[in-house]
């Protein structure tokens, strides 16, 4: 009995095998695989997508989101700290002009040149404002204009006047009827031959539809400027006095004109007579009304040998402008559309004068 006990105490003890329960074997089929530790590491877990995705996640909104949604043009503030913004001024409101035939256009007109320039505004004081109410239909007015080139306003007048006759009349001066008219009839009246050609081609683009009366009204100046260049006879001087006094066009700056280049030189106490280039920018200012302020530029050279004061432009009643020779003779060179400017103009728009 003492060696069966001996025995088993020195016998090495095994570990207890649990007998297997059917029923933790049938629980253990039914349950779903453990993934392995491998598996479990190749799909991790993307909890921020999944929020996103949520309903509650699409609700919440960044400060930075909220502020570039009340305002949309706000940058966030980490963008514009290291974004630098040039300063861009805003640009002065246009004014948009009307014909200077138009009913208190003159008015508005001399408002803005009295706040643009003060120089104009003495000059505006002693002079009645400008009337621009007359209108010619654009073929006869730029046929009349080629008649008076290189004349004096009296020789001109005679020959339009027998022009028109010819014609029948100045509602029949329409492009076929000029046409019609051969150069020995037009020299006959005073017409020069190459005058002729200038009435003749002026016509043909007329009839080939080139040019039109409602064309040339309808146009913007400088489409116009460039069209009515193309005729043959007609310079920028004649167009820019057809669009001041036939069209009544409110911003023209006839840059060539030799009593508006005096005026200005006048106004500004300029020791030169300005170019033709440099009146773009010395009159700047009087946009969009140029054509108001020319006005006033040739009243202010009407005197002649009057001081650049304003005041001493009161006395002046004579409409004939007295240029001395050599600038008489500088005036032919630069715009020889006409002898006398003045007289000219009168030519183009006597009402605008006032006369």
């Amino acid at each position: 009995m003492g060696e069966s006990t001996q025995d088993q105490d020195q016998k090495p003890t095994e570990p207890t095998q649990p007998h297997p329960d059917p029923s933790a074997a049938t629980t253990t089929a039914n349950a779903p695989p453990q993934n392995h530790p491998s598996q479990t590491a190749k799909i991790p877990l993307r909890p921020r997508k999944i929020r996103k995705l949520s309903p509650d996640a699409g609700d919440r909104k960044s400060p930075h989101t909220d502020a570039a949604a009340e305002n949309p043009k706000s940058t966030p503030p980490k963008v514009a700290k290291n974004k630098i913004v040039p300063y861009q001024p805003k640009p002065a409101p246009k004014i948009a002009a009307r014909s200077l035939s138009c009913d208190g256009e003159i008015e508005i007109a001399l408002r803005h040149l009295r706040a643009a320039d003060p120089l104009l505004a003495p000059l505006i004081d002693i002079h009645l404002p400008p009337a621009f109410d007359s209108f010619h239909p654009p073929f006869l007015a730029l046929t009349k204009s080629i008649l008076y080139q290189q004349l004096a306003y009296k020789a001109g007048t005679s020959i339009y006047t027998r022009f028109v006759s010819l014609c029948g009349g100045e509602d029949c001066v329409l492009p076929d009827t000029v046409l019609a008219l051969t150069p020995q009839q037009l020299r006959q009246i005073g017409v020069s031959g190459r005058k002729a050609s200038y009435l003749h081609d002026l016509a043909r683009k007329y009839q080939n539809g080139i040019l039109s009366d409602s064309s040339i009204v309808d146009m913007d100046d400088k489409s116009l400027f460039t069209m009515l260049t193309m005729v043959n006879g007609i310079g920028s001087w004649s167009v820019h006095m057809f669009m001041i006094f036939s069209l009544h066009r409110p911003d023209v700056l006839p840059v060539n004109d030799l009593g508006v280049r005096k005026g200005v030189q006048m106004l500004y106490r300029l020791e030169e007579l300005p170019r033709p280039s440099q009146m773009e920018q010395l009159c700047e200012k009087w946009r969009p009304y140029r054509s108001v302020a020319s006005w006033y530029m040739w009243r202010l050279v009407e005197a002649k040998g009057a001081p650049s004061s304003a005041g001493a432009v009161v006395g002046a009643t004579s409409l004939q402008l007295q240029l001395p020779e050599q600038q008489h003779h500088q005036q032919q060179q630069q715009q020889p559309q006409f002898l006398d400017p003045i007289n000219g103009i009168l030519n183009l728009g006597a009402c605008a004068w006032g006369q």
